[in-house]
């Protein structure tokens, strides 16, 4: 007999319900990664050394000193059980492995040759379970033993240099950024290699570095060295190929903007919207071609219209008119923000919210509305030993 109209549906289940992943990595590319799968359903596991995932402790001056919970620990770790095993004495390895065993997926962020040594690692887990999916995360690649920092990649991948004022000193980005982008390779590292399992029923060793990461993410700006042969040059935070892109402009009452003009009708458009039609018959500022060899004249030109104007009343007028353009916000005014609050995991008993790492939503199934929060330190070790006799 056909379900009545008036019956539920069945809530579609989240895409890695049946997943079990294995957490072996600490500080942030690994640990967003594992709070990825959780938040598509998956139970992940992760495995601290006695002291803990070292970014427990970083905290800002206005955190509690009393938890082990910090700001920064917690912003790849919602979701997740946490085991503590010394993995430095036989027990602990073979508590591990006897995890390992039972897990679909491995996350592992160990300095080339760590994880032979602790005996976590592919090649050793794989024996026992031959379908396992191992993601090993290295700075450098698995021959050099140099441990992996942000801030160094940074550096060391050209970011730095070209983040930064002309003439003034390079500046690492405000977040991790490196760690963020490899997190992204180790997730489509991972999601190819589930896919290879389901047509071929075996495992994989995925290996991530930190610095091919960040080279794969210089996109225009290596064309750029590439096609020409010049380096390409500092600009503050305005674009090398196009003006007026990115540049920060302060408006009248006080509020800061940015315009992305991509396109010569949008730069008509905003010469409209800012009473100077004329710029747009100019001949230096016709085409984005010819704005880019007048940068500093046209960027001088808008810099003293935009003091006049009321900023706000501005960014309306070009978002009737179809200019892409912004306000500069601080993170707490973005987050409070409709579209903010939405990327949003509910406080709970955390007592404070998280942030997702999914960004996309299917048909397919829902949207996780809660996810359980940072866990204290060992929080679900007996648990996780008890499961294994």
């Amino acid at each position: 007999m056909p379900l009545s109209s008036s019956a539920a549906p069945l809530a579609a289940p989240l895409p890695f319900a049946d997943l079990r992943v294995l957490e072996l990595a600490s500080v942030l590319a690994g640990p967003q990664v594992g709070q990825f799968f959780a938040e598509l359903g998956a139970t992940v596991l992760k495995v601290e050394a006695p002291a803990g995932d070292v970014t427990r402790t970083w905290k800002t001056r206005a955190e509690a000193a009393a938890t082990d919970v910090s700001a920064y620990f917690s912003c790849a770790n919602w979701g997740k059980q946490s085991v503590v095993l010394d993995l430095t004495t036989e027990a602990g390895k073979a508590q591990v492995q006897r995890l390992a065993a039972r897990a679909d997926v491995v996350i592992a962020s160990y300095k080339p040759g760590d994880a032979e040594k602790l005996g976590v690692d592919y090649n050793t887990l794989q024996l026992q379970n031959p379908q396992l999916i191992y993601a090993h995360l290295t700075g450098y690649g698995p021959t050099v033993a140099r441990a992996g920092y942000d801030a160094v990649l940074q550096a060391e991948a050209g970011f730095m240099y070209l983040n930064a004022q002309p003439g003034q000193e390079p500046q690492k980005m405000p977040v991790a950024l490196i760690d963020l982008l490899a997190a992204h390779q180790l997730k489509e590292g991972l999601l190819t290699a589930l896919y290879h399992r389901c047509r071929s029923g075996q495992g994989s060793l995925v290996q991530v570095f930190l610095l091919d990461s960040a080279l794969a993410s210089l996109a225009n700006q290596a064309a750029t060295w590439l096609v020409t042969g010049h380096d390409p040059q500092p600009l503050g935070s305005g674009h090398p190929s196009i003006v007026p892109y990115g540049t920060v402009y302060r408006a009248g009452n006080g509020r800061s903007l940015v315009l992305a003009v991509g396109a010569d009708r949008q730069f008509r458009h905003l010469c409209q919207a800012l009473s100077r039609p004329e710029w747009a018959q100019d001949a230096r500022f016709q085409t984005n071609e010819a704005r880019v060899a007048h940068r500093a004249a046209l960027e001088s030109l808008l810099q003293a219209r935009m003091a006049e104007v009321n900023g706000d009343e501005l960014l309306a007028a070009l978002e009737q008119l179809g200019v892409p353009a912004g306000a500069v916000r601080t993170v707490g005014e973005a987050l409070a923000r409709e579209s903010g609050q939405e990327m949003l995991l509910p406080a709970g008993e955390a007592g404070f919210a998280g942030l997702r790492t999914v960004a996309f939503q299917s048909s397919s199934w829902p949207r996780a509305a809660s996810l359980a929060p940072p866990p204290h330190l060992g929080e679900h070790s007996a648990a996780a030993i008890a499961d294994q006799e």
